[in-house]
């Protein structure tokens, strides 16, 4: 994160995002879930505006601009001052903030790290899409481990550590639908569904024009 210079015309906090990346809808989920407004600008990735480029020339979805000049740049900034604006179901606070970023690790490194490999299998032939798969499949079992012993990742409630994570899950069980519908993770599965079919999904999920500067 980093400060610009105040924006006084700005109105709204500014969230640069793209729908179908899970970095940019877990940001997505957070804000939703605290009914926090913001100006989303829905951006073409091989065509970034420089207008987000000015304000994080990491050139990574999402970025968020407040109004104050503050820039976040990593997802899981832009979900934790989201829910430090409003948690009303206190997402902060189940099974503790820690242990829900020690999950969030495992998600970030080296499960996305296999996640990528497997979806783009082509472009890594050092190893076969199989075995991508299998490696990305120790962090599902460590999921389905938690999900047979209550309802979500941190409790019987959902909370950050879910939100942040199952846009990744969403990802990799897509690759092969097939394979996971047969696959040995049926609580994850189950997990997996409830958050597809929920009204939060859904309306993060709804599809903009790209942003273009006026």
């Amino acid at each position: 994160m980093h400060d610009l210079t105040p924006n006084t015309k700005q109105i709204l906090p500014i969230l640069y995002s793209f729908r179908r990346c899970p970095y940019a809808m877990r940001a997505r989920l957070a804000i939703a879930y605290a009914g926090v407004a913001v100006e989303l600008r829905e951006v073409e990735l091989r065509n970034k505006p420089q207008a987000m480029l000015l304000v994080s020339p990491k050139a990574t979805v999402p970025v968020l601009q407040l109004k104050n000049g503050r820039v976040l740049d990593e997802s899981l900034d832009i979900m934790l001052w989201a829910l430090q604006q409003n948690d009303p179901e206190h997402w902060l606070k189940a099974a503790g903030l820690d242990p829900a970023k020690a999950l969030i690790r495992g998600n970030d490194e080296p499960f996305k790290y296999y996640l990528d490999r497997y979806k783009y299998a082509d472009r890594y032939p050092a190893y076969s899409e199989l075995y991508y798969r299998q490696q990305g499949e120790l962090f599902l079992a460590d999921l389905e481990s938690l999900l047979t012993q209550r309802t979500y990742l941190s409790g019987d409630q959902f909370s950050l550590a879910d939100a942040a994570i199952l846009p990744f899950i969403r990802q990799f069980c897509a690759v092969e639908p097939a394979w996971f519908k047969d696959s040995p993770y049926p609580a994850l599965r189950q997990w997996l569904n409830d958050f597809l079919a929920s009204s939060l999904f859904e309306q993060v999920m709804t599809k903009y024009p790209y942003w273009q500067a006026s």
